[in-house]
């Protein structure tokens, strides 16, 4: 039998400092119990910005001590769709006061609809989503969109909400060019995932040529979504890499321009200092 072919490693793979990763859950235990060298490998690689996911009040509370010294690190505080039923007026007015006093917290999120799981029913889903997006109103933030079977809903919450032209981020892209276009055409943001990688994945490999380098950016969702050569494996920000080099091939573009430009995108959006 032949010897098995050994992969890269992220470090090989190194792109220059000015990559951004979107949209990461970094305080999730599979993570948090090494942080120091997940964000060290990741600084190796060329990522130099991080959005922070906490999915509601008591995470935020209970990790934000984490990155205390890392400034490199933002905040996206919200009441994921599977935890939908949870959002009481006690509740949205905690993250309200929260986002308010802490200027790390960048944008609302990760919030929308996922009608794949139903974890909360989807009315419960319906008014969670409605009422982060009259917070995201009133701290005039930016949103962060989760959306799971269920996008041309989740569209016209938006539409209907008025957010065309509002700084708006779609999530771990997985729809098809029509959603994609919509998004576009309302002057939106995407953001790509690990999946781009994955083999059979030609779909979203086309969609990505159609999007704009200046509407886009990428994130690891990790510990969810490893890129290949790692697909299967625990994600973290130093993976974004491979994200990045295939993203690239598929728009054929150098990859450290796009790498730099989603760092850029992903950086003006948010507010955030490079």
């Amino acid at each position: 039998m032949g010897k098995k072919k050994n992969r890269p490693t992220p470090q090989e793979m190194a792109l220059p400092p000015g990559g951004a990763d979107s949209h990461a859950h970094l305080d999730f235990e599979a993570l948090a119990g090494n942080l120091d060298q997940v964000l060290d490998r990741a600084e190796k690689c060329g990522v130099s910005t991080l959005g922070q996911v906490f999915l509601g009040p008591d995470a935020y509370l209970k990790g934000r001590e984490l990155f205390s010294s890392r400034p490199e690190i933002f905040y996206i505080l919200g009441v994921h769709p599977h935890e939908a039923s949870t959002l009481d007026t006690e509740t949205s007015a905690h993250i309200y006061s929260l986002a308010r006093d802490d200027e790390r917290i960048k944008a609302v999120g990760e919030t929308g609809l996922d009608f794949f799981y139903n974890k909360s029913s989807p009315q419960e889903q319906r008014q969670a989503f409605k009422t982060q997006l009259e917070l995201t109103r009133d701290l005039d933030l930016p949103v962060v969109i989760h959306s799971r079977d269920a996008a041309g809903e989740t569209l016209e919450i938006l539409k209907q909400m008025g957010f065309k032209g509002r700084k708006v981020l779609w999530h771990c892209f997985g729809q098809d060019l029509e959603t994609a276009l919509e998004i576009l055409d309302h002057g939106w943001f995407i953001s790509i995932p690990g999946s781009i990688t994955f083999a059979r994945n030609t779909r979203l490999r086309e969609i990505l040529r159609e999007i704009p380098v200046d509407r886009l950016m990428l994130e690891t969702d990790c510990p969810f979504i490893a890129p290949e050569p790692y697909r299967g494996k625990q994600n973290e920000p130093a993976l974004l890499v491979f994200t990045a080099m295939e993203a690239a091939r598929s728009k054929g573009m150098d990859a450290e321009e796009l790498w730099t430009t989603c760092g850029d995108n992903c950086r003006s959006f948010f507010g955030v200092k490079s």
